[in-house]
This record gives structure tokens, sequence and C-alpha cells, in this order.
């Protein structure tokens, strides 16, 4: 089982904000010793969404998806998803539940009395409004839930809540945590080109699976000026023996190591 992020909002693409969910779905992996295989950024069109939800719930990864599961009309989310899987949506009870004890901390705090029949209310309501059968993801900002179907998973845009709740889904996998630790190693080689190293990566992949071999070359870096950053990363029982195989490999070719890295 992979893991994948999708982040839904036209504000994203547009660059009216600044996207943070990839940066933290990151880290709370790294927490978890886990890794991100893949992420898309997708705008608020129900067609597009719809298409890519499919595929999404087809794969079998452990996916979460930001954004758009509010109730206004630019939101597609919970529209979409639930075409994706050919089910009706419907109001979850528990959600309507959790929903109606907001709208009641709300009105007290304002000193005023909450109304179930109100029309705003009936509106909020629509935000527990989820593909039949789905179950709750909880929002410890405000108690407004988010849901999910399967593996796929479905958080607010707003990082105070999306965050933790990715947290949340995540440790409802522990089959898939590690022991967080060394999970990449790297050098800096200079005096080398990348295709003459190919052979040595092809080699140290094969020898080693599990280990994911890398290279990120840079022309102008700061401190290195032309170099390749080469390393591994991957399953921590073999990444050490295949780091070195790396090195041993650099260093027979006669390229210079300026120096070493580990994250």
């Amino acid at each position: 089982m992979q893991v994948g992020l999708i982040i839904v909002g036209d504000e994203i693409l547009s660059g009216k904000r600044r996207d943070s969910h990839l940066a933290k779905f990151i880290e709370l992996l790294a927490e978890r010793g886990m890794q991100l295989a893949w992420a898309q950024y997708l705008g608020d069109d129900r067609e597009l969404l719809t298409e890519k939800l499919r595929e999404a719930f087809a794969s079998g990864d452990l996916i979460v998806s930001c954004g758009g599961i509010g109730a206004t009309p630019d939101d597609h989310t919970r529209q979409s998803a639930a075409a994706a899987l050919g089910r009706p949506l419907a109001l979850h009870p528990e959600a309507r539940e959790l929903i109606w004890q907001r709208v009641q901390q709300t009105a007290a705090e304002q000193g005023l009395t909450a109304d179930a029949d109100h029309p705003d209310t009936h509106r909020r309501f629509e935000m527990g409004v989820f593909p039949e059968g789905a179950g709750l993801v909880p929002n410890p900002y405000n108690k407004i839930p988010g849901f999910y179907v399967g593996n796929v998973h479905f958080v607010p845009g707003f990082p105070v809540m999306a965050h933790p709740m990715m947290g949340w889904v995540l440790d409802r996998y522990p089959q898939l945590h590690r022991s967080p630790g060394v999970i990449e190693r790297s050098l800096i080689v200079q005096g080398a080109m990348e295709a003459s190293l190919t052979p040595l990566m092809e080699a140290v992949e094969a020898d080693f699976a599990g280990v994911k071999v890398f290279s990120l070359p840079s022309v102008d870096h700061p401190q290195w000026g032309r170099c390749i950053e080469l390393g591994v990363k991957g399953d921590a029982d073999r990444l050490e023996a295949a780091y070195d195989a790396l090195k041993r490999g650099v260093v027979q070719f006669g390229a210079t190591i300026s120096t070493e890295m580990v994250r």
C-alpha cells in the first residue's frame, strides 16, 4: 500500500493561498517511519475531481484529500466522492450530532439560543452530508468531521484542522509504521557525470531489494557548484549496506566525495 495526498482548491492553483499540506504530511509520515509515494493538486472542478477520486478509490492506496468538503457552491469534493463511488449522499447521524453540538456551543458563546430549525443551522448540517456508508474523521478543532470510505480520507482545507486530522488518519494504519530513524543517506559527488554513474546506481538497486537510489545533479549549487547528490533511501534494514556499496563504487570510479548526509 502506497501513501498519496490530494490537495483540492482553485485558491492553491491560482496562488491566492500557499499550500502547507504537502510539507506537513511528509513530516507526519516521517514521524511514523513512512514515506509519501505521490501527490496531486486539483482545482474545484466536479468532473475532474470525480475522475481522479474514482482512480483513488480503485488504487488501494492510503490517501488523504484536503479541501473542498464545505457546503458552499465552490465546494465539490463530497459530491464528487459520492459520484466516484456510485453512492447517494446522506446526512451522517453522528456528524449531524457533532455539528449540532458545535452550533449550540457557538450560540452559547454569543449569548444566544441555538435553533435546530433555523435555515443557517440546516446549511451547517450540510457539512455532514457524506457518501452513504462513510466513516468519520474526527476534527479536534471545531468538531465538524471529515469522512472516509475505504482507504480514502477527506479532511478540510484549513491547516489548523487538516493537520491533526491527517495524524489521526495515519494512526489508523499502525501496520504501516516503521521505527523512525535513518531512511535516507547521500553524498555529494564531484568530478563525475550522472550518465557515468548510472551503472553503479542500477547495480545497487538490483543488489538491495527495498532500497531506491536517487541522483540530484546541480550545475550551480551554492556550496558545491557543479555536483551530484547521490544517495539511497528506503528499507532501514538494508540502507547502510546499500550506502556502503554506493560509496565504494563512487570511490572506485575515481570521483570526489565532498560531504556525506543523513536524513
